[in-house]
Parts: structure tokens; sequence; C-alpha cells
């Protein structure tokens, strides 16, 4: 997607991205509590924090720059193209 500018923007691709990371790491970090590995699941959970909170600045920058019916449509093709 491009900007009015003609700058390109990280787009919804990069918000379900960084979504994929934190469940992963959310994951990794419910096991190794299952499994004893409480450090290790403390360091999952920041990363898993981590990513979240890039996944929301990015939405936050492009909800404010862009119409949100233009950012809808591009996160429905990415969840589409997800699905092929």
């Amino acid at each position: 997607m491009k900007s009015a500018d003609g700058g390109t923007r990280m787009g919804m691709d990069e918000v379900v991205r960084q979504l994929r990371m934190t469940i992963h790491d959310a994951q990794v970090a419910f096991d190794c509590i299952g499994l004893g590995e409480i450090e290790r699941a403390g360091n999952c959970m920041i990363t898993a924090r981590a990513a979240l909170e890039a996944a929301e600045t990015v939405l936050r920058h492009d909800l404010a720059r862009f119409p949100l019916d233009e950012l809808a449509g591009e996160g429905a093709k990415v969840m589409a193209a997800m699905g092929d």
C-alpha cells in the first residue's frame, strides 16, 4: 500500500505478522510453564508483549494516516492471502 505522499507503509501484513509472533511466543511461554522452565517462560512473555506492542504501534500509525475502510480492505486481503 502506498501513502498519499508516495511513501510505502508497513500495512496490515505487518500487523498480522506481529500478532502471529505474539501468539507463538505466548504458546511457548505456556508450554514452558508446564515444563517447569519458568525463566524461559518469562523471556517468552517479554517477547510476546514486544510483538503485541509492535502490532499496536503499526496499527495506530496507519489509523492516523489512512482511511479506516482502506485499512479494513487491506486487512481482509491479508487474511484471504493467508488462506491460500
